[in-house]
């Protein structure tokens, strides 16, 4: 490190992001021009069936110390792989690339168990050993290290890009799991952020146990359905919802396992009406939580920012807010958390924080993730 410092370092960065989705990876070659974020390239690449057969197990907890070690080493292949292929789809050289920033694959998340911890894998030193290019990842442990939970974390990316000395916005990220970022007007002091529960995840479970596809394509099977309302109602009675922030989730929790519980006590409902009712908890708990501030301007993220029935359901239910894209303050939504960790990166190798302890909760803000050099 100390040799890097007394020399020109490269400007651009790699992130590396599978989310609670764990459909595959999405790569992105970041600059962060003063103010900005500048995306030079972008590559994703899926998780073949298999992997992600595993990994889901894997975060029910069913699998072995083996399998664990298999599924690391295979994902940590697949981060390198991907890696590669946008530097070359880039014409981009390891010379050039300051860090990778390599979120990993969670495959548990337990902030408030009698021992908390975040458990991602995805082999960081396969990373460096088939890139060349240092690589910076664990970034969850040091938070919760402090106090905090651990997640989410792109609440200070939010903070840094997107927030706005003349309007209060709310970034909405929808992934598997669904966070906001409230970023008060002129007040990034006050920045704060949590996951208000599932956004796509239990969307995803349902169709692939049903009709086995991967996701509902921008919801058309959903709109085939109606909303149950009493099998929504309970639906609504999970204490998560209801829990104050600072909080957090994943798949670990809201899986097909908690589809199926609840549905068992409503026997009979057609599926397509099932899905319909999934995607209405999507959107009542997002509503549910959101600022009070009716000022607010939303601004949405994430693969969910696709699905055109949870946008538009979303945009009719938080009125008199307004719902845009991330693409209005110059970043795809596609892209906005593989940037994040890119920025997470960039942090670190310059010994900067890089939570935000009003969105996790922790004692303070602290330098997070492990430097791996090649």
């Amino acid at each position: 490190m100390s040799g890097q410092a007394g020399s020109a370092r490269p400007g651009k960065f790699i992130g590396l992001m599978s989310g609670t989705s764990m459909d595959g990876i999405d790569a992105a070659l970041v600059s962060f021009p003063t103010g900005r974020v500048e995306i030079h390239a972008t590559h994703s690449m899926p998780y073949p069936d298999d992997l992600r057969h595993r990994v889901c197990r894997l975060s029910q907890n069913q699998g072995t110390p083996d399998d664990i070690g298999e599924v690391d080493h295979a994902i940590g292949e697949l981060f390198a792989l991907t890696a590669c292929g946008l530097l070359e789809k880039s014409h981009t050289t390891a010379a050039e690339v300051a860090a990778i920033g390599s979120h990993g694959q969670t495959i548990r998340h337990q902030p408030r168990h009698i021992a908390p911890f975040s458990m991602q894998i995805g082999d960081p030193n396969l990373i460096v050993e088939k890139t060349g290019i240092t690589t910076i990842t664990d970034f969850r442990r040091r938070d919760m290290a402090a106090g905090g939970e651990g997640a989410p974390l792109v609440p200070a990316f939010h903070r840094a890009f997107f927030g706005s000395s003349e309007e209060d916005r709310c970034i909405l990220n929808l992934g598997g799991i669904a966070n906001i970022s409230w970023l008060p007007a002129g007040s990034p002091e006050s920045a704060s952020g949590f996951d208000t529960g599932p956004a796509n995840a239990l969307l995803d479970a349902w169709s692939l146990d049903q009709t086995g596809r991967p996701f509902d394509e921008d919801g058309h099977w959903a709109s085939e359905g109606k909303v149950n309302r009493e099998l929504l109602d309970d639906m609504l009675t999970d204490a998560y919802f209801a829990q104050h922030p600072p909080k957090s989730t994943g798949k670990e929790k809201f899986n097909l396992s908690w589809i199926r519980t609840v549905v068992q006590r409503h026997p009979d409902i057609p599926p397509a009406d099932i899905q319909r009712t999934l995607l209405a908890l999507t959107v009542q708990t997002i509503v549910d939580q959101l600022p009070e501030n009716t000022a607010v301007t939303i601004y949405a993220c994430g693969g969910g920012v696709r699905n055109s029935l949870l946008f538009d359901e979303l945009a009719h239910a938080i009125q008199p807010r307004t719902l845009r894209s991330t693409a209005e303050l110059g970043l795809d939504p596609q892209w906005v958390e593989a940037s994040a960790f890119a920025w997470l990166a960039k942090q670190t190798l310059e010994g900067k924080t890089g939570n935000l302890p009003g969105a996790t909760g922790a004692r303070g803000s602290r330098i997070l993730g492990a430097i791996y050099l090649p």
